[in-house]
């Protein structure tokens, strides 16, 4: 009632109120909200065979989704709101098994595919165009306060499974292979693999699919050849020590 009155007797009240309102929406409106939730859409067809048309994007892909409401809870969260942006991020979390924190901040054009078990921290930075798999944890390492989660680059691919601990420095077209632990800081242009992960090659003028994962290199594997390799050279080597022994008519103990 009283409300009423105020806008009846003091019109520029209810200007400045109309002003704010109007500013409001406009920000909603605006490129800096929604254009990050089109690079969003559009990504998954660049990145995923399986989109064959936008209705299936829109209603069946969980990462979508996730990121969709990810940056409604950012935004209120930037503005102080308090309880509902957590809210969100759990009901974010029952919707799609994908749970961010409203304090992440996600560039535009990311691509979480799948996404189940995918786990992004309260200070965690994610890059533009950056591709993320199922189970990723990009979390802490204890219970220190401040930047405490990863800061990872554009253009990044992070595998399956892959788990980046701690306030670590990803850089740009870094690909983290699946199932690999990251405890380190990773330059640009490297790949990593392995627990704990381990660089293995710099290449900065790599064309490799981000898809194609399946051509990054296994050093354990190449390890585990070699060492094969040469014990089947030495036993050779022994067998025939052994006969030229026999051979000779010394006695072997």
């Amino acid at each position: 009632m009283q409300q009423s009155l105020d806008r009846i007797t003091n019109p520029q009240t209810q200007k400045i109120q109309d002003s704010k309102q109007k500013s409001l929406l406009k920000r909603l409106l605006s490129g800096d909200f929604f254009e990050p939730l089109l690079s969003d859409f559009r990504i998954i067809f660049e990145r995923d065979p399986a989109a064959r048309n936008w209705l299936e994007v829109v209603f069946c892909y969980p990462g979508l989704h996730a990121l969709c409401l990810h940056r409604v809870a950012r935004w209120l969260h930037c503005r102080g709101v308090a309880f509902v942006p957590r809210l969100i991020s759990h009901l974010g979390r029952f919707l799609t098994g994908i749970e961010i924190h409203p304090g992440a901040e996600i560039g535009q054009g990311v691509f979480i595919d799948h996404g189940m078990g995918v786990v992004i921290g309260e200070t965690a930075i994610v890059g533009d165009y950056t591709l993320i798999y199922q189970g990723v944890t990009l979390g802490g390492t204890g219970k220190e306060s401040g930047k405490r989660h990863p800061t990872v680059g554009k253009n990044v691919v992070v595998g399956a499974g892959a788990k980046v601990l701690g306030n670590l420095q990803i850089g740009d077209r870094v690909r983290i292979g699946a199932g690999s632990i990251v405890l380190r800081n990773v330059p640009s242009d490297c790949t990593v693999v392995g627990v704990p992960g381990r660089i293995i090659s710099r290449d900065r003028g790599a064309s490799l699919s981000p898809l194609e994962h399946g051509k990054l290199p296994d050093v354990e594997a190449t390890v585990i050849r070699s060492l094969l390799t040469r014990i089947e050279q030495l036993e050779k080597q022994l067998q025939a020590l052994e006969v030229r022994t026999q051979e000779s008519g010394v006695v072997t103990k």
